[in-house]
């Protein structure tokens, strides 16, 4: 591989949306024959550089040269045309249709006009034989297949158009372990066969076991290229984030060390698990006590606490709240057990838009009463005007639109809803995702406050300093899996961090 030329080669890339720099002279090489894996946290760049590359965004500044020869590429279209393609997470083929019909969708073969389906039934048998060594029969609709066949004839459909480089964005994350096998199976056999493969996913264990070659970019910008045998585990996850053993050696630990009430139980959990989302495990939650989830992306996180919400439901295992025998199999079930959760999309599961701050806040207390028993409108502005002040949400307005606060600001009417149901387990997803400093410190000392006062706090953060600084204990997951449960003398950066980078 070393004597290669690349197939692909895009060097000094620069995009910028309004008021944001996307990729800073970033670069990427593929080469025939090889799965590149392209590793990055949440914000790194990744997506925006796939886009790039093939076509939804123009880049700004940069070149990409395809078999050394320079690409000006301004539609997804013309990418696919020059031998670019992608096969998402999502399989956006046509259910509807046959396997054969999604292979050939535009392209059947045809005599008088009509389409010849003898003939492209046979083609399409013969590429996913040979091509992909899978035998099915063509002509059943392509819902009628598993997620990970449908992949597959994604996959056939991108080879039956002569790609030369095929970008894989995350295709594992709805497989099982069998099915995962199976695609880097094919993946394999495409890599014998010269095809260049892009390979984007959140698992490290399937990092090492596929790639030859990895990029890691962060904030945007290019952090390096490393053959994957010559990069250890540990040294790709402080790149990812952007730290060093020493330097985190040297932050201070100031975790929440002592509960509240220890030893008195709120919440016990074991073997609770849902296939495909989150592997079973076990956890118990003091009262006043706060957990910490620390993780890469893609680790297990949020499915992890969309079990103890009830949001998902888990095959496996039990969940008990401890004095009380009632179950926790809806949201509705887990806030009448007295659980609350704050999503990570607060714009799309938390905040409702076009309500103003009043009414966001009393949204869930109104709704457990009942539409009913309407809380009167007195009521309601004291309430609004208490948690605004005791939050310090701006503008001090309760009638102003939420949509029009800044994210810090929604986070805490967010916040606010939920303490207003006076809630004995708050679940926080990535609280403090996407708002300034001060109001981190902010929501990281009413945690602590929070806790004080005996409730318990599930913390999902990916920033492992707040983890660290808040929690009293921390479950480190990887790769949809808990894999080490951390108590307080064991709590430090170095620690978490080879917890997480395993192997």
């Amino acid at each position: 591989m070393n004597n290669q030329k690349p197939i692909l080669d895009m060097q000094g890339i620069h995009k910028r949306f309004t008021g944001v720099v996307a990729l800073n002279d970033v670069r990427f090489r593929l080469f025939p024959g090889e799965v590149h894996a392209l590793m990055g946290e949440n914000g790194a760049g990744k997506s925006t550089l796939i886009k790039v590359l093939t076509g939804v965004h123009e880049i700004d500044e940069g070149t990409v040269m395809l078999e050394g020869k320079q690409l000006h590429i301004s539609s997804p279209l013309e990418a696919q045309d020059a031998g670019i393609t992608t096969v998402y997470q999502e399989v956006n083929l046509c259910p509807n249709l046959s396997v054969a019909e999604n292979i050939f969708i535009g392209r059947e073969p045809r005599k008088f006009g009509r389409i010849r389906w003898k003939e492209m039934n046979h083609r399409a048998e013969q590429l996913l034989k040979e091509r992909l060594n899978l035998s099915i029969d063509v002509t059943l609709p392509l819902d009628s297949y598993s997620v990970a066949i449908q992949q597959l004839v994604a996959i056939a459909r991108a080879l039956n158009i002569s790609a030369k480089v095929l970008i894989l964005d995350e295709p594992t994350s709805s497989l099982d372990t069998n099915e995962v096998r199976e695609l880097f199976a094919v993946m394999r056999k495409l890599k014998e066969q010269g095809l260049a493969i892009l390979f984007v996913t959140h698992f490290l264990d399937q990092v090492y076991e596929i790639s030859d070659r990895i990029s890691i970019l962060r904030g945007g910008e290019f952090v390096g290229e490393y053959m994957a045998d010559d990069l250890p585990r540990i040294d790709l996850v402080l790149k990812m984030i952007g730290k060093d053993l020493q330097l985190l050696a040297e932050l201070p630990q100031s975790g929440a060390k002592e509960t509240t009430k220890k030893g008195e139980k709120f919440l016990h959990a074991r073997g609770l698990g849902r296939k495909g989302a989150i592997e079973p495990y076990d956890l118990d939650i003091d009262r006043g006590e706060i957990i910490g989830f620390a993780g890469l992306l893609g680790s297990g996180r949020t499915e992890s606490a969309r079990l103890l919400f009830g949001a998902d439901k888990s095959d496996s295992g039990e969940l008990r709240i401890i004095g009380n025998d009632g179950k926790v199999d809806s949201p509705r079930q887990a806030i009448q057990q007295g659980i609350a959760f704050c999503s990570e999309n607060r714009k799309t599961e938390g905040i409702i838009a076009d309500l103003t701050v009043r009414e966001n806040i009393i949204l869930a207390l109104q709704a457990s009463r009942g539409w009913i028993r309407t809380i009167s409108r007195k009521r309601q502005d004291e309430i609004a005007d208490e948690y605004i002040k005791a939050l310090n949400i701006n503008p001090k307005n309760p009638e102003q639109l939420i949509r029009n606060l800044s994210g810090g600001n929604q986070q805490k009417v967010l916040l606010a809803r939920w303490l207003l149901m006076e809630p004995k387990l708050l679940i926080l997803d990535e609280p403090t995702r996407g708002i300034d400093i001060g109001a981190k410190a902010e929501i990281q000392k009413l945690v602590l406050a929070l806790s004080r006062k005996g409730m318990s706090v599930l913390f999902i953060s990916s920033e492992m300093e707040e983890v660290l600084r808040v929690s009293n204990r921390v479950a480190v997951l990887r790769d949809r899996q808990v894999v080490k449960m951390m108590d307080s003398n064991e709590l430090s950066h170095e620690n978490v961090m080879k917890a997480i980078a395993g192997g």
